[in-house]
């Protein structure tokens, strides 16, 4: 019995139709169009805001920075990179400088570790942590402008509470002008900071102990390592990605202080506790040199984005492609 070859009498190039793969490539092709456009659509109002919002202001104030320009009208007196010729011989901005990278110092060295002590202290079964932890993070909560009016009282000198607590014990000399001193108003500002935000950190911690498997300390402690060893050992190294996070949010954080410090000092005395932030303000809105503002404000960026890119690209590097292969996985 012989068999004859018949043709597809539905497709072929005798009946015009295209042939079943060519239809479904085309139907796959057409659904990855509508799943762009799909996404595109969703994303298109927070990609129009966050241009308005955020790009086109940089962009403004990079083109402002190469004015001599008072803030009104639009920028017309162009004076190149005077301005940041100007702001590299500034004392006050190289000051500003300075003290910013001593308090990401501080920060790094004294911030950080008690916010880390406070939260391996808590993720123990201690009676009434979860007050604790409230009490910890509400700090964070208060506004920058309530903090600062509530320590001013608090350093007020003379007649504040920090001077009287001092006076009942004994060390009436310790305190005094804490705000208006230059020899303490950085490190006054600094235990503000700490007290405002170190709840923060110790709750990015403590959620990350608390993800964090139990088998290896259980293991650990089979094995007869003592409490140091297994937080040297086991804690610390898988605590490490939340611990370059908090680093990260920390130096950005001081970068870019302005509202506490406005608030308590406003710069004073004589400088002494300015930021880069509040000098930019200085500038800008209190004597109306708005172009020289502008380049300060282009340098913050710039040092905020110099960090950024450095420390993505060899601190959380380890992390961004842990998070992608992990990725990949899921999707085999």
């Amino acid at each position: 019995m012989t068999s004859t070859f018949l043709p597809d009498k539905r497709t072929g190039p005798d009946t015009g139709l295209p042939p079943p793969s060519t239809a479904a490539g085309r139907g796959r092709s057409r659904r990855r169009t509508l799943n762009w456009l799909t996404a595109v659509g969703f994303q298109l109002p927070a990609l129009m805001l966050f241009g308005v919002l955020v790009l086109l202001p940089i962009l403004f104030a990079l083109y402002a920075a190469f004015f001599r320009w008072g803030g009104f009208g639009m920028p017309s007196d162009y004076i190149g990179a005077d301005n940041f010729t100007r702001l590299v011989k500034d004392p006050v901005f190289l000051g500003d400088l300075w003290r910013c990278l001593v308090l990401v110092l501080l920060s790094l060295a004294v911030q950080l570790p008690f916010a880390l002590a406070m939260a391996v202290l808590l993720n123990q079964k201690l009676r009434g942590r979860a007050v604790y932890r409230m009490l910890f993070f509400a700090p964070y909560v208060l506004s920058e402008a309530i903090t600062g009016v509530l320590f001013s009282m608090i350093f007020a000198p003379g007649d504040g509470l920090a001077d009287n607590l001092l006076g009942k014990v004994g060390l009436d000399g310790v305190g005094g002008e804490w705000f208006a001193d230059p020899s303490m108003v950085m490190a006054t500002l600094f235990l503000v900071m700490t007290w405002k935000y170190f709840g923060f950190h110790m709750m990015l911690y403590l959620a990350g102990l608390q993800s964090l498997p139990r088998e290896l300390t259980e293991a650990a402690l089979i094995d007869g390592a003592g409490p140091w060893q297994r937080f040297r050992s086991v804690t610390l190294p898988l605590l490490a990605p939340t611990l370059r996070i908090s680093v990260f949010l920390s130096v950005i954080g001081a970068i870019q202080l302005f509202d506490l410090v406005w608030v308590i000092t406003q710069g004073g005395p004589d400088h002494h506790s300015e930021t880069m932030a509040v000098t930019m303000f200085q500038y800008g809105f209190k004597r109306y040199q708005v172009g020289y503002a502008s380049a300060i404000s282009v340098a913050m960026f710039g040092i905020s984005l110099v960090f950024a890119l450095a420390y993505q690209r060899f601190v959380l590097r380890r992390d961004l492609q842990g998070a992608t292969t992990t990725m990949r996985g899921e999707g085999k």
